[in-house]
């Protein structure tokens, strides 16, 4: 190297750059330094310095000489891109969205600063800004599998799922081994429910990169939505093998351990994301719903304390934060906060989502148009001849899964949990032309072989999950409104309609966060015109389909007399008398519902009549009820459908 004229400034930077190309980093720095002894106003100085000190990983003296070239010149768009990186390294990412803000705003074809903008805003829940930026970046670099890879995961969070696939599929042909994209294609599929593609995307991101733990996590959360239960529980363990302090990780094997009735390990697994993430709302939910908390828990004074405290919280969290609130105080029996803490996180959640009441309401009683009796008389025996399925229909939270977990004791029965099945096969239907069929108004025009094939379609799903079963049961309680088109495409299939207390069943959707659908939960009138529309539907199936086609099974009933409804539920489904029905709580199967927990213990009455101590606080919801349902629960009363089983046919 030649030596440097130690008053020549020039000299001296010409110097720095050799070494810094040489690799020699630390000689390059000194170098520089001598120059801003000499000379602490020089530009160039403070921005090549910074620039190594970045390569040596000294972040902290990096910023200080971004900031002093800032100062000296502070349109340097380069030097505001930077300081951004390095801030964002130093986990200030809100700062460093000002540098990038700064930088895109002097020089608007900084394909990287839009990149990192959007990185940032991605990380904050703003998806749409996110992707503006990720589209300004990528017409300035089209080739980029790395800008369009995040462009499809913001699309993706933005529900623009199609346009998601079609840019991380662009990132693939740019780049075939890019493990990321290959992840968030398989987060897109997950999103839309395809998680057997998503599987295969995760295994071959994890070929690429076999030490993310962020990989086995995901991967494991796709084999958990196919019920591969003991696979998932091995990838969240993976993922924790690899990274002991990842929380997400903890929280999701506590899920999957409280499904297949390990109370007190998922509990264990709840407490030590806890403490790896103080302020993540939906880990204190988790644990609520599989412990009771007492008047001291730190659990409870640890929400309490969050949820007063000014610091941000992402609105999911806080959602989740006061519905987890509400289950401990309920506990406690501090009935008024509880239910103000139900209140918040229900008016927080019914902010975030679509719900169009009338369009909905419109479509239910279009149902009851359209399903007359002489309809149901002239299409029967239509369907497929299958006695295999037994669907539980009816409210949530109003004692399917007890009823589900009743039938689970029985060895020839297998328990499907909450099956999308049949509206799945629904929505598959076409015309003749090809066109959409709409349910309910087309199901007049469906020919005999379509019913039939509706019923087969249905029944070849439901099989593949227990092929030797004699009793499937399918435990979407949303199926009450297809129970008609149920009857006619599988004639011979058990409809168990379960019924609670109307005014205790809404309470209990209210005191719930529901992770998928159930729109009409959120605000207490909604949801009782909602409870009311299905009262009147079930009042109408029971007037239209044939006697014995659907038996109707009270929660009160089951928790007062177990075994004299659970004879009568298997004599309905053609079931022998086996006793561990009545072991319900033993049964070792996997359930997902919100009632995991509840189901491995014994009965209990304590939930019957709950909503009495808040009677004051429902009046919303117990006008939008009327007072005949306040009563009893039914509507517009039609003869009893009776409860003997259906005939094989």
């Amino acid at each position: 190297m030649p030596e440097a004229d130690p008053y020549n400034i020039d000299a001296i930077e010409r110097s720095a750059a050799v070494c810094a190309q040489q690799g020699k980093l630390d000689e390059a720095a000194g170098l520089l330094r001598q120059v801003l002894d000499k000379k602490p106003d020089s530009l160039r100085a403070h921005f090549d310095l910074a620039n190594l000190l970045c390569a040596l990983g000294r972040l902290e003296e990096a910023k200080a000489h971004y900031e002093a070239a800032i100062v000296l010149k502070p349109d340097y768009a380069d030097a505001h891109y930077n300081l951004g990186v390095v801030l964002q390294a130093l986990g200030e990412p809100t700062v460093a969205m000002v540098h990038y803000e700064r930088a895109v705003a002097l020089k608007d074809d900084y394909a990287r600063a839009h990149s990192n903008l959007g990185n940032i805003l991605h990380a904050f829940g703003r998806f749409a800004e996110a992707a503006m930026h990720y589209e300004r970046a990528l017409l300035i670099e089209p080739e980029s599998a790395e800008i369009l890879s995040n462009l499809g995961s913001a699309l993706n969070e933005l529900g623009r799922h199609q346009e998601a696939m079609a840019r991380l599929e662009q990132a693939l042909a740019r780049k075939p081994n890019f493990a990321e994209a290959h992840s968030n294609l398989a987060l897109v599929l997950q999103r839309i429910g395809d998680h057997e593609q998503a599987i295969i995307r995760y295994k071959t991101a994890l070929d690429l990169n076999p030490n993310s733990p962020e990989l086995h996590n995901n991967l494991g959360h796709s084999l958990q939505a196919l019920d591969r239960w003991e696979e998932a529980i091995a990838q969240f363990q993976r993922a924790l093998a690899l990274r002991a302090d990842y929380a997400e990780a903890h929280a999701n094997l506590g899920r999957a351990q409280k499904a297949c009735g390990r109370i007190a390990e998922a509990r264990q697994r709840f407490e030590t994301a806890i403490a790896l993430s103080p302020k993540r709302g939906s880990f204190y939910l988790h644990l609520a719903e599989c412990k009771t908390f007492g008047p001291e828990d730190p659990h409870l004074h640890a929400m309490e304390e969050l949820v007063a405290e000014d610091s941000p919280l992402w609105a999911d969290e806080r959602v989740n934060l006061h519905f987890a609130l509400g289950s401990a105080l309920a506990d406690v029996a501090r009935h008024e906060p509880s239910f103000e803490h139900f209140r918040a996180g229900n008016a927080l959640k019914r902010q975030q989502i679509v719900y169009d009441e009338a369009t909905v309401m419109a479509r239910i009683d279009r149902i009851r148009t359209v399903f007359t009796a002489e309809l149901m008389r002239a299409r029967a025996g239509l369907g497929d001849s299958s006695t295999v399925p037994v669907f539980i229909i009816g409210m949530p939270r109003s004692g399917s899964t007890l009823v589900e977990q009743v039938l689970a004791g029985h060895p020839d029965v297998f328990a499907g949990g909450e099956l999308h099945h049949f509206a799945q096969v629904v929505q598959s239907v076409r015309r003749a032309d090809g066109s959409p069929f709409d349910y309910p108004e087309g199901v007049p025009e469906l020919p005999g072989a379509m019913l039939r094939g509706i019923g087969s379609r249905y029944q070849e799903r439901l099989s593949r999950r227990a092929p030797a079963a004699l009793r499937i049961s399918d435990k979407m309680p949303s199926n009450w409104f297809f129970a008609g088109l149920i009857h006619l495409a599988l004639p011979n299939a058990r409809i168990i309609h379960t019924r609670r207390d109307p005014v205790d069943t809404c309470l209990s959707c209210f005191s719930t966060l529901f992770h998928l659908g159930h729109e009409w939960s959120y605000e207490l009138g909604e949801l009782g015109r909602h409870y009311r529309a299905y009262a009147t539907t079930m009042a109408h199936w029971s007037a239209v389909l044939p006697p014995g086609t659907m038996l109707e099974v009270r929660y009160e009933d089951v928790v007062g007399d177990l075994e004299t409804q659970a004879r009568c539920i298997l004599d309905y489904c053609g079931l022998t008398w086996d006793a561990a029905c009545l072991d319900f709580h033993r049964a070792q199967r996997p359930v997902r519902t919100a009632s995991a927990a509840q189901v491995r213990r014994p009965l209990y009455q304590n939930s019957v009549g709950r909503w009495r101590v808040h009677a004051e606080r429902l009046q919303p919801l117990l006008e939008a009820l009327g007072p005949d349902l306040q009563l009893d629960g039914t509507v517009n009363k039609s003869p009893s459908s009776g409860d003997s089983k259906p005939s094989e046919r």
